[in-house]
């Protein structure tokens, strides 16, 4: 029996949607008792993985020799290319440009050559030292900044955006800035590093327990490198320590060895990476070199500009592609630009293959975007801000043109200029700008600096087939609910929106619904948990599964009591039925005695969308998300530091299925975007070593380094235009390019040192160092 006792006199349930619920695994995190792969009870025989990576950038593999690696104590085994029985490709592109294992060349530092199986992880971590490797070293690419984006090698096909004539307009407008900006990269940094863990079955089967994102994807890689069809192989993965997209392809490689070794060896495998393995040989957020074209009057109307947005990808193509893409499409951030020419230049390094990172490009795309209005703002002698609403997308509603976006989607649901009236209401934008112009007049050395930035954010898969998602609803007996679909939990709080909306389709409290683990046994050809859409697909698809049992229960309660259906009503923890109430649970018992169906598979799929590369132009997104954030920083003009005085964010989720997941999840992105703007650089040496590759030498946000002051709210007003799950919107991407905020606070105090006459043209991160740089830059300008 349950042991939840329903108070059938409430007026509402406990845990429905647009209620704030603690997550689902708070207590546990917090106790040290949530179950990661690594915790999961080994088998007994477990074996352990250690990689052999590659100590040259580029180059052939002249010889291997693995005969002392073989012969180091509790070394079972040690797979090279050769033994891989299937494909030796983990490609997600299909290009087959990324191997399990190098065979006969390697194309970066760190790439594994092959690996050792040991009765325990430190005897297979130091075998893997033992190898004697000679390579052929062939000239490396490392950085991107010199390289031509006509002419150097691209990893796969370009993306061109266009609407009007970018060109005619530039060099017809009154004023024209050409520049150029470097963007740095940024690691995933997930607390949880790589990790799988292969138990062999019958036959051809393996299970196969792994921190990923896309279990269905990371299914198929197994199937191909084991050379047997995709039933034969199920993933699972209850929860990870963080994703923010380090796992939508990266998780592959691990759990394909472990499956690998598993079936080859007879016996579990487990495959867990260490922090500096894991940097060194998995890949990250893209870095950019954009270049910019921009004509506008002389009040800062922005005519016609011309982006190349060059991206660092790697030695293979992994998501380059669609991160380009993603870029572009977000050039415009929230700007209306009457002629627009963007093109992306995938570029070809040897360095790790650079892949999703939360926001998959957008951000890359709005820094460019935002880059452009400061040049504006400088070039009219305006305040960037102004130039920002100037140039906003019409709003919702107002007729005009002024809504067609690059790839020539209509914009239909703008609300951004509400969003940034009421923030520079709230944060006191102009009574702050006048008190920090006071500040820097008397202050020396130490300068601050405010800015407000928008964000504008498309919610969808750009891959149609991918926006699509399934679920399995089980009503048991006793009137308890089991929850399994297709998205994975990495602390978003996923799973806990998906409970909330079977919770309030039965109108049964949430400790009613059972959350567990995702497995590609229960819900098959699963969409990556990315693009924001985990609770846009799975919430719709629960949703649908829920709908087909409840409708089965109305059915039978009309045909049992001869009323109509109408007339059977859920209410908290029971229903109506004609006159009488009876609880939940017992509908079901009287359902379940007359053989009606208690289980149901949903399934949904995003409408409308569309997307045309080889033209450029489409619906590619189903609907925007927007915020904006206000951020007060103070810079020490002698040494370069800073500190984040205080930020004020005014963020659009529709409404919301879970409001304190929801400000967690902005508090968090905006902190991790703030972070890449300033703080984290990835640093290759010459040799293409990284040598930014473990906390010692790699700077995330601390807690001490959040805003003094730090105001969250949700835009309370909003709901999404078009018809989502309960009307709420994606909130796992969109808060990231808050972080844009600090950086052109800065930026702005930067300025101060020089009056706001030039443009700092601070390039990210803007570590102190950086800024410091940019101060002595403009000291120099301003002494001519």
């Amino acid at each position: 029996m349950t042991k939840h006792t329903p108070n059938l006199k409430a007026q509402k349930i406990v845990g429905g949607v647009r209620s704030s619920q603690r997550h689902d695994s708070a207590h546990k995190h917090v106790a040290g008792t949530a179950v990661y792969i690594d915790d999961i009870t080994e088998p007994a025989g477990t074996l352990h993985v250690g990689l052999g990576l590659s100590t040259v950038a580029h180059g052939t593999l002249r010889s291997v020799d693995l005969s002392a690696v073989r012969e180091a104590p509790g070394v079972v085994a040690v797979l090279t290319h050769v033994d891989v029985p299937g494909e030796n490709d983990i490609s997600p592109s299909n290009m087959h440009d990324d191997p399990i294992f190098a065979d006969g060349k390697v194309e970066f530092h760190g790439q594994p050559i092959f690996c050792v199986v040991a009765e325990t992880r430190e005897q297979a971590r130091r075998a893997a030292r033992l190898a004697k490797i000679e390579y052929e070293e062939l000239p490396a690419v490392v950085d991107i900044w010199d390289l031509d984006p006509e002419k150097d090698r691209q990893v796969t096909t370009p993306l061109v955006l266009s609407r009007g004539d970018a060109a005619a307009a530039i060099a017809a407008a009154p004023r024209r800035v050409t520049g150029r900006m470097w963007l740095g990269g940024q690691d995933h940094f997930y607390l949880e590093g790589q990790v799988s863990l292969a138990v062999p079955g019958e036959d051809d089967e393996v299970t196969v327990y792994c921190s990923t994102q896309g279990p269905s994807e990371t299914q198929h890689m197994i199937a191909h490198a084991l050379g047997v069809p995709s039933h034969a192989v199920t993933v699972e993965v209850r929860r990870m320590g963080g994703g923010f997209g380090g796992k939508e392809t990266q998780a592959n490689q691990c759990a394909a060895i472990a499956a690998i070794a598993a079936k080859k060896l007879k016996r579990a495998v487990k495959v867990r990476l260490d922090r500096d393995e894991d940097m060194v040989a998995t890949g990250k957020r893209h870095d950019f070199a954009i270049d910019y074209d921009v004509g506008f009057d002389d009040e800062g109307r922005i005519l016609g500009v011309d982006y190349t947005y060059a991206l660092r990808c790697g030695f293979s193509a992994d998501l380059s592609g669609p991160v380009g893409d993603r870029a572009l499409f977000h050039c415009d951030n929230a700007y209306f630009y009457p002629h627009v020419h963007a093109k992306s230049a995938p570029l070809y390094t040897n360095t790790v293959s650079n892949t999703a990172f939360r926001g998959f490009g957008g951000p890359q795309g709005m820094v460019g975007a935002e880059r452009v209005i400061d040049e504006v703002a400088f070039a009219v002698g305006k305040d960037p801000l102004e130039i920002r609403k100037l140039n906003f997308y019409d709003a919702m509603g107002v007729a005009g043109e002024r809504n067609v976006t690059p790839y020539h989607q209509k914009v239909e649901d703008c609300v951004i200029q509400r969003i940034v009236a009421e923030l520079e209401e709230s944060a006191d934008y102009a009574g702050r700008r006048k008190a920090i112009a006071e500040f820097n007049a008397r202050s020396r050395f130490v300068k601050r600096g405010m800015a407000l930035t928008p964000v504008k954010f498309g919610i969808s898969f750009t891959k149609t087939e991918s926006n699509q998602a399934g679920a399995l609803v089980h009503v048991y007996t006793d009137g308890s609910v089991h929850m399994n679909h297709g998205g994975t939990e990495m602390g978003q709080g996923l799973h806990l929106k998906v409970a909330q909306v079977v919770a309030e389709e039965f109108q049964i409290d949430l400790d009613r619904v059972k959350i567990t683990a995702t497995t590609t046994a229960k819900v098959p050809n699963t969409s990556p948990t990315a693009a924001s859409s985990g609770a846009d697909l799975n919430g719709m698809a629960a949703q649908d599964a829920a709908r087909q049992i409840k409708e089965r229960l109305i059915d039978f309660a009309a045909e049992t009591h001869q009323i109509e259906k109408d007339q059977v009503v859920f209410l908290p923890n029971r229903v109506r039925i004609g006159n009488q109430e009876i609880p939940f649970n017992e509908l079901v018992r009287q359902a379940y005695i007359a053989r009606v169906q208690l289980s149901a598979a949903g399934f949904y799929k995003t409408p409308k969308i569309h997307w045309d590369r080889a033209k450029g132009r489409g619906h590619a997104f189903y609907y925007y998300a927007y915020g904006a954030a206000c951020s007060e920083v103070s810079v020490d003009t002698l040494t370069g530091e800073y500190v984040v005085e205080r930020t004020d964010i005014l963020h659009d989720v529709g409404r919301s299925l879970s409001p304190a997941i929801d400000l967690g999840q902005i508090e968090g992105g905006f902190v991790q975007g703030m972070g890449w703007l300033t703080t984290e650089e990835l640093w290759w040496d010459g040799k293409g070593r990284l040598r930014t590759h473990a906390p010692s030498t790699y700077k995330i946000p601390l807690a001490s380094d959040r805003p003094k002051i730090f105001n969250v709210a949700l835009a309370d007003w909003s709901q999404a235009h078009e018809p989502t799950i309960h009307r709420s919107k994606a909130v796992g991407e969109p808060p990231l390019p808050l972080g844009l905020s600090v950086l052109h606070a800065l930026s702005d105090a930067v300025a101060a040192v020089a009056g706001h006459r030039v443009c700092p043209r601070l390039d990210a991160p803007a570590t102190p160092e950086r800024v410091l740089m940019a101060i002595e830059r403009l000291k120099r300008q301003a002494a001519r």
